[in-house]
C-alpha cells in the first residue's frame, strides 16, 4: 500500500536525525514510528473503576502512569 503524506523542512530533519540515530533510512524510520503506534493503539481501550460509593469517587482519583523517580539530594 502507498501512502503520501506532505512534511516540512524541520520535521524532515527531525526524522532523518532520529533514523541516523536508530540506524535506519527515513522510510524504515517512518513505517517503525507508525508500526509502533499501531501496536499502542491496539492493546484496547481505558476501563475505569466503577465505585459504588458517590462521595468516595468524587474525591479519589485513580493513579496511571509510570512511578515518579525520587529526586536525589547532593550533600554538601
Amino acid at each position: 500500500m502507498k501512502l503520501t503524506i506532505t512534511l516540512d523542512d524541520e520535521e524532515v530533519k527531525i526524522l532523518e536525525k532520529r533514523a541516523k540515530k536508530n540506524l535506519l533510512t527515513l522510510k524504515e524510520q517512518v513505517e517503525d514510528i507508525i508500526r509502533l503506534s499501531c501496536i499502542r493503539t491496539s492493546k484496547g481501550t481505558y476501563n475505569p473503576v466503577i465505585i459504588d460509593d458517590k462521595l468516595v469517587s468524587i474525591f479519589s482519583r485513580e493513579r496511571r502512569g509510570g512511578r515518579k523517580k525520587k529526586k536525589t539530594s547532593k550533600s554538601k
